[in-house]
């Protein structure tokens, strides 16, 4: 292999002169084989790009500027106005006026010196640039819900892996100790075989309301806010945050609180790689409730508009034979029997994925970075999560059971239903 001078860039030039033999899965180098023991110096500093400066990227944003081995060096947003809010934080961070703003997401990738990109866009505006990110050797942590389509989400696992890049869905429940802990409670059998899951908290699905047309806000690129999904006029209620409640740009609280939820589920029930068999939407009658049923013969409810015959102890209720769990996003809320609150999961039992030290996803995502590991909530999980959400939207949207492959990600014999896995872009975008 040609030696990588120790110049700036050395850290960077050796992941990337690398990147060609990691088609599969990421690669696991030493850390400190990168330099990564200690504080590393200025030239070693992973450089970051931000895209979607809303109001959580923004968190996002303020999250990143805490790290002394990171640099923030460019921020992209579709509107002017909060671009150059995110400039501010950042060159008050560092005490200059370097930070760049980009209004054209591609430009910030192409500037060549990206170790990682952070993407908080709409929903419509998560596949395109964490692709592209992939094939220029970036990076990627991305907001969660992952992806608007089952489709987009399958494509974006297919460029991490074609490109052994690293990306991570933002599942911030994942990196909380109490939550892993109620997860591990399950998968070690403590109540005993899981028989049915209660997930409420979530809402339903997104509007095909059209909203009517608003001036355009002078620092708006409102074509380019709206990108690959359909054209409709600009209308304060899309931006700059209800958008998610548009079935063009998001799944509604389907696909936001589920992206939790219905994440916590899958954690607990050992289904990272996989997901249910079969989606049958409420009928009134036998069905209460929209109802997953995974191979295992678990059941798993969505509660939306009424209330079951079981005592739910919290949004994610786990009905074993043995007792019950219930968590949520932040909380490890009720056991029963209470007992298994202090219950100690020994060495040799199944522990699940623990963030380093400080406990939050982000820094997961840069551990991953450096390490070239898979991040707790890498990009297959949040895929197979997300495809969840999307199935249940499907269900409500068609109305009727739905038969599912989750190894081939398709609606067995049910052209009507594989359909709804993809949308078509908007010109010129494509994946």
């Amino acid at each position: 292999m040609k030696r990588i001078s120790h110049s700036r860039c050395s850290r960077r030039q050796f992941l990337r002169s690398m990147a060609g033999t990691a088609v599969a899965a990421p690669l696991v180098i030493p850390a400190s084989a990168l330099g990564a023991e200690g504080r590393p110096p200025p030239s070693e500093r992973m450089v970051i790009g931000h895209i979607g400066m809303g109001w959580f990227g923004i968190n996002d944003l303020n999250i990143f500027l805490q790290g002394d081995d990171v640099q923030n060096v460019a921020v992209c947003d579709v509107d002017r106005n909060m671009a150059a809010e995110a400039k501010k934080l950042v060159d008050a961070r560092y005490g200059h006026g370097d930070c760049k703003i980009y209004a054209d997401f591609r430009e910030l990738l192409d500037r060549g010196d990206l170790d990682a990109v952070s993407i908080a866009t709409p929903d419509h505006w998560h596949a395109i640039p964490t692709i592209e990110a992939c094939r220029r050797g970036i990076d990627v942590h991305v907001e969660k819900p992952l992806s608007l389509t089952i489709r987009e989400g399958r494509a974006m696992v297919q460029a991490a892996r074609r490109y052994g890049r690293v990306v991570q869905t933002g599942s911030e429940a994942r990196s909380q100790a109490h939550v892993r802990f109620a997860c591990e409670l399950v998968r070690n059998g403590r109540i005993g075989k899981v028989q049915e899951v209660y997930v409420s908290g979530v809402g339903g699905p997104s509007s095909m309301a059209i909203l009517p047309e608003q001036p355009i806000p002078p620092e708006m690129d409102w074509d380019r806010w709206l990108g690959p999904a359909p054209w409709r006029p600009y209308n304060q209620g899309y931006h700059p945050r209800s958008w998610r409640g548009y079935y063009d740009f998001s799944g509604g609280g389907l696909t936001d609180w589920g992206a939790h939820h219905f994440d916590l589920t899958q954690w607990a029930l050992g289904t990272d790689d996989t997901g249910p068999v079969q989606i049958i939407p409420p009928d009134g009658k036998e069905h209460k409730f929209l109802t997953f049923v995974y191979a295992s013969g678990v059941r798993v409810y969505h509660v939306l508009g009424g209330q079951p015959d079981v005592e739910l102890l919290s949004a994610v209720t786990v009905i074993g034979t043995e007792g019950r769990i219930g968590m949520r996003y932040g909380a490890f809320d009720k056991a029963d029997p209470p007992s298994l609150m202090k219950e100690v999961i020994g060495s040799n039992e199944i522990r699940l994925h623990q963030c380093p030290p400080g406990g939050h996803e982000r820094g997961d995502f840069l551990t991953s970075v450096r390490n070239r590991s898979l991040p707790g909530a890498d990009v297959e999980i949040g895929h197979r999560t997300c495809t969840v959400a999307h199935l249940a939207h499907i269900a409500y949207r068609l109305g009727r059971p739905l038969r599912w492959d989750p190894v081939q990600e398709v609606f067995p014999g049910d052209e009507e239903a594989n359909t709804q896995c993809g949308r078509a872009m908007r010109e010129p975008w494509t994946l």
